[in-house]
């Protein structure tokens, strides 16, 4: 028996009040039922299955996973918004392994009062983000919480892929020698939502640059470049992305502040506002770490795919000291790029 026939027959449209989510919604019943037929399966798809788990196949390879909370504020920002947020940073933690992704997870903890046309709205955010990263969203999971309790939807999102047997990608890995490449500008993210939260408007549109970056990823490998690791630098920005994986492998970085490419507006905004775009969060670029030999074929073949087109090379691994990054200034200068100890922008991820 199929098992969408169990659904029964007079399921319609959620019930005439609930414009709003309510607390039922979280309770396994029937509105429980309906919430999940008429949003989430119908956006997400009518594989997502009634059971308790999905059962999956897998090609050979060894497996990658991840998990991600999601907390922006505001929940729709230019762009993009919580939902597509989701998944693709899902999505690019699995890509920073060059794992292909293959499935996802979703659990949403809605507010009570929540509005379900901006539920509705997320869900199919996340629908478009999933079908541009070719990944599905098999299974998933909802609670409510009281008004008052949340801020109207949390969204965490587990991933799963497959890693190739020839590739050896880790944070760890970063070789003195090496270049260090970032797809595109930096700070686009933390920018766009930082000038909706704040109600500041630029003459230039902030928008951000959250979106699926597998296939940017596999456009390396397909190149025959020799990649020894990847990361996406999302909360905490550049700079202290560069810091871990410094630490990660023992070794110094070196970064060319005249090489890191910045919109103009983005420039503007974070002048305005005190920031420093390198510790600003992205969700749309990666930085890859390639052999000087590699580095001119990865930045044509980052150069050659629409989400890399502003890709450059942006800093060398050095020797010593281990686990520190410096900043060579545009004036001739040199000072450290230490790992702040708060965070620039909270709730922006």
């Amino acid at each position: 028996m199929d098992p969408t026939e169990r659904v029964p027959k007079d399921f319609g449209r959620l019930t005439v009040n609930d414009k709003t989510i309510r607390l039922a919604h979280g309770s396994g019943g029937r509105l429980t039922q309906e919430l999940i037929e008429q949003v989430f399966r119908r956006y997400l798809g009518d594989s997502l299955p009634l059971d308790d788990s999905a059962v999956l196949d897998f090609p050979p390879g060894r497996l990658a996973f991840t998990t991600d909370a999601h907390v922006v504020d505001p929940i729709f920002f230019p762009g993009g918004d919580i939902g597509r947020l989701a998944v693709c940073g899902t999505v690019n933690d699995l890509a920073a392994q060059a794992a292909r992704p293959l499935y996802l997870s979703a659990a949403f903890v809605l507010e009570e009062g929540f509005s379900v046309s901006d539920l509705e709205r997320v869900v199919r955010s996340m629908r478009q983000a999933a079908d541009e990263a070719g990944v599905r969203v098999v299974t998933g999971d909802t609670k409510v919480v009281p008004r008052g309790k949340g801020d109207r939807v949390y969204v965490t999102t587990s991933g799963v892929g497959v890693v190739a047997p020839d590739r050896r990608v880790s944070g760890a890995n970063a070789q003195p020698g090496d270049v260090v490449l970032i797809s595109g500008t930096v700070g686009d993210h933390g920018m766009a939502v930082i000038s909706v939260r704040s109600g500041i408007s630029f003459e230039t549109d902030l928008v951000s640059d959250v979106a699926p970056l597998n296939g940017l990823v596999e456009a390396l490998f397909q190149a025959g470049v020799q990649v020894h690791a990847l990361r996406d630098p999302t909360r905490g920005g550049v700079a202290t992305t560069l810091n871990e994986i410094a630490r990660q492998s023992g070794v110094a970085i070196e970064v060319d502040e005249a090489s890191v490419p910045l919109r103009p507006e983005v420039i503007g905004a974070c002048e305005l506002l005190g920031f420093d775009p390198l510790y600003v969060a992205n969700e749309g670029k990666m930085l890859v770490f390639v052999p000087a030999e590699d580095a001119e074929r990865a930045l044509q073949a980052l150069r050659a795919h629409p989400l890399g087109r502003q890709a450059a090379a942006i800093g060398r691994v050095l020797d010593e000291p281990p686990g520190r990054v410096y900043l060579k200034t545009q004036i001739g200068g040199r000072r450290i790029l230490d790992m702040q100890s708060g965070e620039q922008l909270p709730r922006i991820c």
